[in-house]
């Protein structure tokens, strides 16, 4: 998907089948669900299913209708209208971690661009046990169509905050005693570091990394040792590195 089209992409449309099946377990409010002619079969016959017993009104409409709702992307039959994505606040993603009895565990995205890897670290994030995940209003990817795709589904199951700045925010998690670790190329051993305690993990965008004001935040910088000839993992590989290492010690 080109960069024009995602910028064409719209909070409120949710597409693909694991999506919409995942956005109707979820209890979110659903508008509608808009399946294809001739989507009759398999999960597109369990998800109308869903939206049935939900009370959702389900429609038929021709590839094409789906195409322009989805902006070309690959949508497997079947789109859902809602209200718009629900953003949590950072107390609530702290709340989350207080009924759950454990130290917040958080994943900070500073300036990720690419859906596909926001989507990637969001269905990683809630694999691993994340209570959150922050990302910036500005100067980042927000929660669309396409990463709700990428996240299979997750980022129904996932608070995610949408915060005005990254900076002040760490300085506000700092202050709730959370550890901050950033994600870097020249930090230490991400396997010869205690990761259990309260914590949130920064990662940054594909092309800089971390903004130079947020990692002067962060606490520690960790990275990931590298045996190949490359040096370095795109950025949602790296991330489910890092949260699996940090869910490793903190069940532990």
């Amino acid at each position: 998907m080109s960069e024009n089209t995602r910028d064409k992409e719209t909070e409120g449309v949710v597409f693909g089948r694991n999506a919409v099946s995942e956005l109707l377990k979820s209890g979110r409010s659903v508008d509608k669900v808009i399946f294809a002619d001739g989507a009759k079969t398999g999960s597109a016959s369990v998800i109308e299913a869903m939206a049935k017993n939900a009370g959702i009104p389900v429609l038929r409409a021709n590839k094409a209708k789906l195409d322009k709702l989805a902006c070309g992307a690959n949508h497997q039959g079947v789109v859902a209208m809602t209200a718009g994505v629900e953003y949590s606040t950072v107390d609530d993603i702290l709340h989350i971690a207080e009924q759950r009895g454990e130290k917040p565990f958080i994943l900070i995205c500073d300036n990720i661009e690419d859906p596909h890897n926001l989507g990637a670290l969001i269905r990683c994030a809630e694999g691993a046990g994340v209570h959150g995940v922050i990302i910036p209003k500005r100067h980042g990817c927000g929660i669309t169509p396409t990463v709700e795709k990428a996240s299979a589904g997750a980022c129904e199951h996932m608070a995610i905050a949408k915060v005005t700045n990254i900076a002040s925010t760490i300085d506000l998690l700092k202050e709730r005693g959370l550890w901050i670790y950033g994600a870097e190329a020249d930090g230490t051993n991400l396997y010869e570091t205690s990761l259990a305690g309260s914590a949130a993990f920064v990662v940054g965008s594909e092309g800089s990394g971390i903004s130079r004001l947020v990692r002067e935040k962060c606490d520690f910088t960790i990275s990931i040792p590298m045996y190949g000839k490359i040096n370095s993992f795109n950025v949602s590989c790296a991330g489910a590195v890092i949260m699996c290492e940090a869910a490793k010690q903190r069940n532990n």
